[in-house]
């Protein structure tokens, strides 16, 4: 790099002309080694936003892999407000502290600290309580429990049944598990006596252990630490600056009592003697400011100043019953203008700019090629001219590099670079095999870079600056399957559908005495009262109704109401699958004209998708791909989230029709949707030789007439409607195509006209109903189903925030996004809210033009409001949850939902689903009412979607609270109705069995369904609550063993309790044991078991035994010890004492009678 030395010792102000963004990274790097061969390698760059601070993160790790970078986010929330940071956020940040607080001064190792400039403004705990607040111990120490429960709960971790989140403990007898600040994976520590046995780190999602560690340190997980000095500190700091406490501040009240208060780092200088700034961190660093950090600089102070002013104003008018809130001076908690002056005459500092600079030093770098003129030329190959370029660049003898997002789209240029003669590519992985081959080689790297740059030797190409804009999802670490089983697993109040019984409500978890021993039951109340206790371990015969409770009724004990009502849906689903089955058997008997894609135009069209496909979404091209060069009719269903990428599917599929020569058409349910879909495809297709046309009550007449005309005489391609396509008056050419979208919204007559041409052609129905995976297996083979359950864009991009309805933060947020040209949605959950919203818009926002829109409206009426919406006439859409299906508008960003604790999971999941689809940040708040207590269930589905920010969870989240709109219309309008008679899950079983039985050819032996043994052996049957203490993980795990039966899948999950929870204790034992015996009894079709000190009585279901002779055999072996009683029930006469070994005896009669049933089991 020119002029290094100089750069790096310079005492004044220098500012770096010509380092375009992606280079700096390669500076930084420079600068870093240069300065540690000096004395201190330290660098601290501010960079202006926190993406900026990701990319050059990304970039320096892949550019200088061997130069340690720490990075120091800012908090997530905006200056002033009611909501924490994210506690991901700051355990990151505290990791950083204690990094930066125990690294010498003078080290002479390169250092990178990566900040932002919101975060270098803001005040942070002193270096003295950062250091002396760490912890540590080593395999072999002596540990007193209370006092590190002590220290965590002071130093902000938070107590938890179950630990998921960085800043959570859990306390299990002699078992810790921590996930501390700065750890990837959550630790394990396994006390023997007071002594550390052991240290595990294990997987958040599975709960088991995933690796050993020999010692740990912990640091804060919070910002502040809650011990009773500090809280002393912070009552005499309060009283000082706002008086006594009169007016039932609930910040003042929690922290007395020494409880954590959401939003209370907001007051973090009455916690501490004095603050510090992250340059104290680092006093020898040279400073480096990314471009434009003034100017970021610059807008940040001046928002710290409106919103305080904002709060001051806001606390004065004493407005909408919001608690009190009294806000500090801004330069309590931040770095003011004349600071931030002070602490940079002291320091090196250097300015990075993109533009040369005449009073400055320039690094000879510039920002790379741009192919967009090129792109929007019509007969232009975007490749070709690439190609050209790349050859000029080769006599200039420059280093080339192209830098793609992602393996795939690294893989795909590959391809295409090749077919358009572009010799001498090679795969690099890292910058050190890029510098390692000759100049003729392009290298082909990964790496998201937005724009390529140039330099006198080297020309790196940004896969942006050819293809135009990429969104990419970045990598997030998997968790919390487990976490949505848990959080949907029984709750007291939920209602359950048990097989023989019908609906009941549980009530919760009773330990009753069975024969003098303890057993865990289920209670459950039916109509009238009546009480019915289940045991454990038969927890399989119940099912979830769903969570749309409101219409359902209890049935009666021991009625037939309930039997009578399940058979005869027995025999309607059966109708049903006969239906579905005939429909696939038909279809497997026409054929359709067999379509491939043509090679090099179909990677040059997947190029131009600015996403990485999922897996999901590749999986489901794979398959229509398949099914279009079968030569039978297509008749595929590809589920999916809005905004999943189900369109990617559909275009793909059109194009290798068109390209084959048939036609096209795609129908939509509304006018506004096919709007949306005849943009995407003109500017998807453009350059193509295809004709696109749209069918719709937007189009003029003219144009009408004219497109229906192409469509017969073969001149138009592909064409794009509403039913109307259905009508009688559009004859085409030679369809090939026919793709459905949201098919559940058309009326009945459509569907017929749609089923008729199902028989002819390809058909492909795209539906953003989500469907589980179990309906999926329950229906393979009968209607070829696709799913797509991974959101294509990272989705952290929506930003979530819990709060009390707080009239300033509703009107910032709403204005901010206002501002920045974008429109917002506001929820709420009745029509009748809808004039209380109007007026807190007219009295807080009159500036801003909304729209109302409810389901009661008719539909012509709402689909103008919202087209008008989509055109960006309005700012802001205020409805009910009708924006939850199918809307996909990429200029709203910010979603507020009022009374967020009405809105069931899924419903909260999709619509703020309908935010955060495009590069901008997205932000929901789901406001709930001050100063109410919420019900501990509308707490904990909030607390489960705030910390489902990074989930593909939609389809988790579906399967297990599809209570909403059952399964789809998979199987029929009828479906819905069914689905309300026996509840969802028992449906799904129901259909499930009848598909399997009918594609077995006939109807299957076990006409009842499910059964389940019961036994009585006098031993306690528990997970006792000193073991698990955590009701809901109780719970979750008696739900799992219903599913476990062999003996390998028992010793696994008793391997997992004892990695989880500790050594069993011997109920769990029994209870494992008592889960074997059950397996063996539906082997042995033994329906009950009741054994006493005497012996066993086994009573077979409908008195049949699978091998008659075999237990004749068994009965005369045993002579005088077993008989066969007249009520044909099997008695075999014991000397059993104790419980222990009544259930051992047990066990080994049941393993000779399950060997006996089974030859084959015994071999």
């Amino acid at each position: 790099m020119r002029d290094l030395k100089k750069i790096t010792t310079a005492l004044s102000r220098l500012t770096l002309g010509e380092v375009p963004e992606g280079y700096d990274a390669l500076v930084l790097a420079d600068i870093a080694r240069a300065r540690g061969d000096m004395g201190d390698g330290a660098v601290l760059h501010i960079a202006r936003d926190d993406v900026r601070l990701a990319a050059i993160a990304d970039a320096v790790a892949y550019f200088a892999p061997d130069i340690e970078v720490v990075n120091f986010p800012a908090w997530d929330c905006l200056p002033y407000d009611r909501v924490s940071p994210n506690p991901d956020i700051v355990s990151r940040r505290m990791a950083t502290l204690s990094r930066l607080a125990g690294r010498a001064p003078g080290d002479k190792k390169p250092f990178i600290l990566l900040t932002t400039i919101n975060a270098a403004l803001q005040r942070v705990p002193p270096r003295s309580m950062v250091a002396q607040s760490a912890w540590s111990a080593h395999v072999g120490n002596v540990i007193n429990l209370d006092v590190l429960t002590a220290y965590l709960v002071a130093n902000g971790y938070s107590r938890t049944g179950t630990v998921r989140e960085p800043g959570e403990f859990a306390l299990r007898g002699g078992i810790v598990d921590i996930f501390p600040s700065g750890f990837d994976e959550p630790i394990r520590l396994d006390m023997f006596g007071d002594a550390l046995d052991a240290i595990r780190s294990f997987d958040a999602e599975s709960q088991r252990t995933t690796g050993t560690l020999s010692s740990v340190a912990l640091v804060p997980a919070s910002e502040i630490q809650l011990d009773s000095d500090i809280i002393r500190r912070f009552r005499a700091s309060y009283i000082t600056k706002f008086g006594a406490a009169t007016d039932n501040d609930p910040l003042y009240e929690a922290v007395s009592e020494g409880r954590k208060h959401q939003g209370m780092e907001h007051w973090l200088p009455m916690f501490h003697e004095t603050l510090e700034t992250i340059f104290d961190y680092l006093p020898e660093a040279i400073v480096t400011l990314d471009a434009q950090v003034e100017e970021a600089k610059a807008g940040r102070l001046d928002l710290i100043e409106d919103y305080y002013q904002a709060r001051v104003s806001a606390r004065e008018m004493k407005a909408i019953d919001a608690s009190p809130y009294k806000p500090l001076a801004p330069d309590a908690l931040y770095v003011t203008e004349k600071n931030w002056q002070t602490v940079l005459e002291h320091r090196i500092v250097r300015a990075f700019s993109g533009f040369t600079v005449p009073d400055g030093q320039n690094l000879g770098a510039k920002q790379g090629r741009n192919f967009s003129p090129e792109r929007t030329q019509e007969d232009t190959n975007i490749f070709e001219v690439l190609g050209g370029y790349i050859t000029g660049l080769r006599r200039a003898n420059k280093r080339i590099v192209i830098a793609s997002w992602s393996q795939g789209a690294r893989d795909r240029l590959q391809n295409v670079l090749g077919e358009h003669g572009i010799k001498n590519i090679a795969l690099a992985e890292s910058w050190g095999e890029v510098n390692s081959v000759s100049r003729a080689t392009v290298s082909l790297i990964v790496l998201g870079i937005e724009a390529g740059i140039e330099t006198d030797d080297l020309a790196l190409i940004s896969e942006q600056d050819v293809l135009g804009d990429r969104l990419v999802r970045q990598r997030r670490t998997k968790r919390a399957a487990n976490f949505l089983t848990e959080a949907s697993s029984l709750s007291p109040g939920d209602l359950v559908v048990h097989v023989d019984h019908g609906i009941g409500r549980f009530e919760g978890l009773q330990t009753i005495d069975v024969m003098d021993e303890p057993h865990d039951c289920l209670l459950l109340v039916y109509q009238g009262g009546s009480k019915l206790y289940l045991p454990v371990e038969n927890i399989e015969l119940l099912s979830r109704y769903g969570s749309d409770e409101a219409g359902a009724q209890l049935d009666k004990l021991g009625g037939s109401g309930w039997q009578a009502r399940k058979a005869r849906l027995k025999s309607r689903i059966r109708e049903m699958a006969g239906e579905l089955i005939k429909i696939a058997a038909a279809r497997e008997l026409k054929s359709a004209p067999v379509m491939e894609p043509i090679p090099g135009l179909y990677d040059e069209f997947c190029a131009r998708f600015p996403f990485t496909e999922t897996e999901d979404q590749e999986q489901a091209i794979l398959s229509v791909l398949e099914d279009l060069a079968r030569g039978r009719p297509m008749d595929r269903l590809i589920c999916g989230d809005v905004g999943f990428g189900k369109t990617e599917v559909a275009l793909r599929s059109a194009f290798v029709a068109a390209m084959a020569g048939y036609q096209v058409a795609l129908i939509v349910p509304t006018t506004l949707l096919s709007r949306q879909h005849h943009k995407t495809f003109v500017t998807r297709f453009q350059g193509l030789p295809l004709k696109i046309r749209q069918l719709s009550r937007l189009v003029s007449a003219k144009d009408l007439a004219e497109a229906k005309a192409g469509l017969a005489s073969g001149d138009v391609d592909i064409v794009i409607g509403t039913h109307a396509l259905l009508g009688k008056s559009v004859k085409f050419h030679n369809l090939g195509l026919m793709i459905v979208d949201e098919e559940q919204h058309f009326g009945v007559g459509h569907k017929e006209r749609l089923k008729q041409m199902r028989a002819e052609v390809h058909v492909l129905t795209l539906s953003a109903t989500p469907i589980p995976r179990t309906l999926q297996l329950a229906l393979s083979g009968v209607r070829e189903l696709s799913i797509i359950a991974t959101p294509p864009v990272d989705r952290l991009a929506v930003r979530t925030y819990v709060s009390p309805f707080d009239p300033v933060v509703l009107r910032e947020a709403l204005m901010r996004e206002h501002f920045r040209g974008g429109q917002s949605f506001y929820v709420v959950p009745r029509i009748s809210d809808l004039p209380d919203a109007n007026d807190f818009f007219q009295t807080y926002m009159p500036e801003v033009k909304t729209v109302t829109a409810h389901g009661q409206m008719a539909p012509g009426e709402i689909e103008d409001k919202m087209t008008a919406f989509y055109d960006g006439k309005y700012d802001v859409l205020i409805a009910t949850t009708i924006i939850e299906s199918g809307l996909d508008i990429p200029t709203a960003n910010t979603l507020v939902i009022h009374r967020a604790d009405m809105f069931g999971l899924s419903q909260l999941y999709q619509l703020r689903g309908r935010v955060g689809r495009s590069k901008a940040r997205a932000y929901a708040y789901f406001t709930v009412p001050p100063k109410r207590v919420l019900t501990p269930a509308a707490d904990k589905r909030l607390h489960v979607l705030q910390s489902l920010d990074a989930l593909g969870a939609g389809f988790t989240l579906a399967s297990h609270d599809l209570d909403i709109r059952g399964a789809g219309n998979l199987l029929g309008d009828e479906q819905s109705g069914h689905i309300k008679e026996v509840g969802f899950e028992l449906y799904q079983d129901m259909l499930e069995e009848a598909v399997a039985a009918l594609r077995g050819g006939g109807v299957g032996e076990d006409e009842e369904g499910q059964w389940s043994p019961q036994i009585n052996v006098g031993t306690p049957v528990l997970i006792p609550e000193n073991y698990v203490p955590d009701l809901d993980a109780r719970m979750a795990l008696y739900r799992r063993l219903s599913d476990v039966e062999t003996r390998a899948q028992i010793d696994g999950f008793g391997a997992e309790l004892i990695d989880r929870f500790g050594k069993l204790p011997e109920e769990v034992e029994f209870l494992l044991k008592i889960v074997e015996i059950k397996g063996m009894c539906r082997t042995a079709n033994v329906e009950k078991i009741e054994a006493g000190p005497k012996g066993v009585v086994l009573t077979l279901r409908g008195n049949t035994f699978p091998n008659p002779a075999g237990l004749v055999e068994l009965i005369n072996d045993e002579r005088g010890n077993a008989k066969l009683r007249p009520d044909h029930k099997l008695f075999f006469k014991r000397d059993w004492d104790t419980p222990a070994e009544r259930l051992a005896g047990t066990y080994r009669l049941m393993k000779t009678l399950a060997a006996m049933a089974l030859p084959e089991m015994a071999a």
